[in-house]
């Protein structure tokens, strides 16, 4: 069953605007793209979105979370524990205020403050914080990335998923050639130098984990199959032939 943007936002309390902008920096791609334009999201594209909200009532910055979320060794079962253990500790505060709040209505004089207390719950969402951060959050290109993508205004962000389109676009147009070809090569190098004046260095050693993943990870190998089926294998296969020359 898939959901229209405006379903999956009112669902999760956040706005359209928001699921657009996720959208644009590689954060939560939808499903699929109607030829109306509209956008649709599946059960898995709701559930990354709720491992996105999660890691956003962490403090994490969007950036971080991509990169976890994006990490092959991502543990979605460890990840739910946690997010369990917080809820269990979330509930159990609430359930205490409940608990006092029907105390006072019944005449009671004590005021309990202890309730109030919630280092235990911060305390483990900064655990859980440091964890992702010390395992995530340290490679140069991460750090580089944040960095330059902290001061990009909606309008920048508009040019650089434009020139993304626009590669993406003329890689599709290729799909059934030869990805060693000179066109397509030509495209990979283009896509590198993309990566490189917006986000970080895209070393060739980074650019062919690049190429793996976007096989690997269904999320990618969707995204860029939206443009044409193939576009994902055949830009895998003509960054492998790149980074071996």
């Amino acid at each position: 069953m898939e959901m229209t943007v405006q379903q999956v936002a009112r669902r999760a309390g956040i706005s359209v605007r928001t699921l657009h902008y996720y959208h644009q920096i590689g954060l939560l791609f939808p499903s699929r793209i109607t030829e109306a334009g509209y956008r649709l999201y599946d059960e898995a594209a709701v559930e990354r979105l709720g491992q996105i909200l999660f890691y956003r009532e962490l403090e994490f910055p969007l950036e971080q979370i991509r990169a976890i979320l994006s990490d092959p060794d991502y543990d979605r079962t460890r990840a739910l524990q946690q997010h369990r253990r917080l809820l269990l500790l979330k509930r159990e505060r609430l359930d205490r205020l409940v608990a006092l709040v029907e105390e006072q209505l019944k005449g009671g004089c004590t005021m309990d403050l202890s309730v109030f207390d919630r280092r235990e719950y911060d305390a483990l969402r900064r655990t859980y914080a440091q964890e992702a951060q010390a395992r995530w959050g340290g490679t140069q290109a991460y750090r580089e990335s944040e960095r330059r993508t902290r001061g990009y205004s909606s309008e920048d962000w508009n040019t650089i998923m434009a020139q993304q389109e626009a590669l993406l676009q003329a890689l599709a147009q290729q799909v059934g050639q030869d990805p060693a070809s000179p066109e397509v090569q030509q495209l990979v190098a283009q896509w590198q130098a993309w990566i490189t004046d917006h986000f970080y260095p895209c070393t060739r050693e980074i650019l062919a984990g690049l190429g793996e993943m976007y096989l690997q990870d269904t999320r990618f190998q969707e995204n860029l199959d939206r443009f044409a089926p193939g576009t994902a294998r055949l830009l895998s296969q003509a960054i492998a032939i790149y980074c071996e020359t």
